[in-house]
């Protein structure tokens, strides 16, 4: 185990502190007060081909926890708040690897290279094309069969002036999963004094390529033992979305959400209006056009939870957000139910779902001597 502490931006290794842990659980049990930032290196075990994984565990001033794992550059737990300083998980994952190696629906996660659908897994680029790996019926979906989230991430921790934070590195060569170019990415997750999860990604290519990346938590402000999130009140400040077949591949409109079940302008429940969706896909699985998105980082959501006053705004730099209901969440362990339908809520930043075949949609195409960018956070407070 390796535990640092940050000292006025500066970050400090301290090897070998047994009590760290238990020390840190108590502080935590509460949120709200001041405490010293932090990381901690652990030991998390081994993925399927023997590689080490490490779990980096991120504590801010206020208490709040954030881990995140190597394996998949996932977000395993996010520790936060109610109304009352009470802290809690308000992600759905699980507190070993063995559970993430067995299957998950991208829990967490890091998806890429390509996130959502691409139509029957063919795109051409430059003249070429190009065929992907088949994981979605006949679609392609978030990256193949092993995309970024099945693969180990190299990682280090670094010291911000405002927090902590880790960042995490992987190579994806040329020709994985169908894509073409070796593309070096890079996502850092922060976590400010602010409450703040800052979700940094940048890449570059040597072959041009699609990209388009984002994160899969579910989440449910409700709690780690809380039960469906109908009822969170959900605002989208969208528009527009972008209308999909029976598979769930854009049409290549875009269309007004005014007068619609997908309408969340203004603050409403989840659940208010789910039955109503037509063709009805068991819930919500939606692309969003962010109002303003795209250019710079704006507010594109927020939800609240009114049992425990638990409020997450999410702010991002991409055009579209993917409001996703775990329509088909049912997870097993041991023959029990772990997690089920509606048990959790996706808010996933992105370019447009099958955007490389949709010459309408904002470019996901990055070209060598250019640089991908994206930020997302998540930010917490109570009311």
């Amino acid at each position: 185990m390796q535990t640092y502490s940050v000292l006025g931006g500066v970050l400090i290794g301290i090897l070998g502190i047994a009590s760290s842990p238990v020390a840190a659980a108590a502080l935590q049990a509460k949120g709200g007060g001041n405490m010293e930032p932090g990381i901690q290196k652990l030991d998390f075990g081994k993925s399927e081909d023997g590689t080490p994984v490490d779990l980096y565990v991120l504590t801010n001033a206020k208490g709040t926890v954030a881990k995140v794992m190597t394996y998949g550059a996932i977000l395993t737990e996010l520790r936060v708040a109610d109304r009352n300083g009470k802290l809690d998980n308000v992600v759905r994952g699980f507190d070993n690897l063995q559970d993430y190696l067995t299957g998950h629906p991208c829990f967490g996660a890091t998806i890429g290279r390509v996130a959502n659908r691409v139509a029957k897994g063919k795109f051409s680029l430059d003249g070429r094309e190009y065929s992907l790996a088949i994981n979605s019926g006949p679609n392609a979906i978030h990256g193949g069969r092993k995309g970024f989230d099945k693969v180990v991430w190299k990682a280090e921790a670094l010291p911000r002036p405002d927090g902590v934070a880790v960042q995490l590195n992987y190579r994806s060569p040329d020709g994985e999963e169908g894509y073409p170019g070796n593309l070096q990415t890079t996502v850092t997750y922060a976590l400010t004094n602010d409450n703040e999860l800052r979700i940094t990604y940048t890449a570059t290519t040597d072959k041009a390529t699609p990209v388009n990346l984002t994160n899969h938590s579910y989440f449910n402000l409700a709690g780690a033992k809380s039960g469906n999130v109908l009822g969170h009140v959900l605002m989208l400040d969208a528009d527009e979305y972008t209308p999909a077949d029976n598979a769930l591949i854009p049409t290549g409109e875009i269309k007004p959400v005014r007068g619609t079940p997908l309408d969340f302008t203004q603050p409403t429940a989840i659940g208010a209006r789910i039955g109503e969706l037509k063709p009805s896909l068991g819930g919500y699985d939606h692309n969003y056009v962010v109002r303003q998105g795209g250019k710079s980082l704006v507010l594109a959501a927020e939800v609240y939870e009114p049992k425990t006053g638990r409020v997450m705004e999410m702010f991002t730099t991409e055009p579209g957000v993917q409001l996703y209901t775990a329509n088909f969440l049912d997870i097993k362990r041991k023959g029990v139910t772990v997690y089920g339908k509606h048990q959790g809520f996706c808010l996933e930043a992105q370019h447009f779902p099958d955007s490389v075949n949709h010459a309408n949609f904002p470019s996901i195409i990055l070209r060598p001597g250019e640089s991908y960018k994206q930020t997302t956070v998540y930010k917490f407070l109570t009311k």
